[in-house]
C-alpha cells in the first residue's frame, strides 16, 4: 500500500470515528444507526465495514481511544510527580487520579457515554476486564514507592476514581467540576493518612 493510500485510509477511519462519536453521544449506542454515522462522515457503509466490523466495533474503537488518552493523561501526571521527587505511593496515585478526572471533564460527552452503561453486547465484560487491568497496573506501579498501598486500598481508590469520573462528567461547569475533583482527592487522601 502506498503512503498516499495509507493516509487516505487513516483519514477515512478518523472521519468515521469522529462521526460515530457525534452520533453515539447524541443518540446513545442503542439508538445510533450506521446510516447516520456514514452520512455524518461523508463516507459509505462499505468503508465503515472495511475499517470496522460494524457499529459495535466502532463503539469499542471509540472506547479504546478514549481509554488510551485517559491512561496517557494519568501516566504523564504520575511521571511528572516522580520528576519532582515525589515518592509517596498515595501522592503519586492522587496526581494520576487528578489527571484522569480532569480528562473526564475535558471529554465529558464521551465519559458520560462510556461510564453510564449501555453499549454493545459484551461491552460490560470488556469494561470490567479493563477495570481489573487498571487495578493490577496501579498495584504494580505503586508497590515500588514509599508507603506502598495495599491491594484493597488500590481497589477502593480505583473504584473511587471511576465513580467520581461519572460525577465530574455531569457537573454543570468547569468550576463545579474542579471543586468536586478537589473534594474527592481530599477524601481519598484521608484513606491513607501520612505517618
Amino acid at each position: 500500500m502506498t503512503v498516499t493510500r495509507k493516509a487516505r485510509a487513516k483519514g477515512a477511519r478518523e472521519l468515521l470515528l469522529a462521526a460515530a462519536r457525534d452520533v453515539f453521544v447524541t443518540a446513545g449506542y442503542a439508538d445510533a444507526n450506521v446510516a447516520d454515522i456514514v452520512d455524518n462522515a461523508g463516507s459509505s457503509v462499505g468503508a465503515l465495514y472495511h475499517h470496522f466490523g460494524g457499529k459495535s466495533d466502532l463503539y469499542i474503537a471509540l472506547y479504546d481511544d478514549y481509554q488510551s488518552r485517559q491512561a496517557h493523561r494519568a501516566a504523564r501526571a504520575f511521571r511528572a510527580a516522580l520528576a519532582t521527587g515525589e515518592d509517596d505511593s498515595l501522592a503519586l496515585f492522587l496526581a494520576a487520579m487528578r489527571a484522569y478526572l480532569n480528562g473526564c471533564w475535558e471529554e465529558r460527552e464521551l465519559a458520560r457515554l462510556f461510564l453510564s452503561g449501555g453499549g454493545p453486547p459484551g461491552f460490560e465484560l470488556l469494561t470490567r476486564r479493563r477495570f481489573r487491568h487498571w487495578i493490577s497496573t496501579n498495584s504494580a506501579m505503586l508497590s515500588e514507592h514509599a508507603r506502598p498501598l495495599s491491594d484493597t486500598l488500590v481497589l477502593v481508590l480505583t473504584t473511587l476514581a471511576t465513580e467520581a469520573g461519572r460525577e465530574v462528567a455531569v457537573q454543570p461547569s468547569r468550576a463545579g467540576a474542579q471543586r468536586f475533583i478537589d473534594e474527592i482527592l481530599e477524601i481519598a487522601a484521608r484513606l491513607y493518612p501520612p505517618d
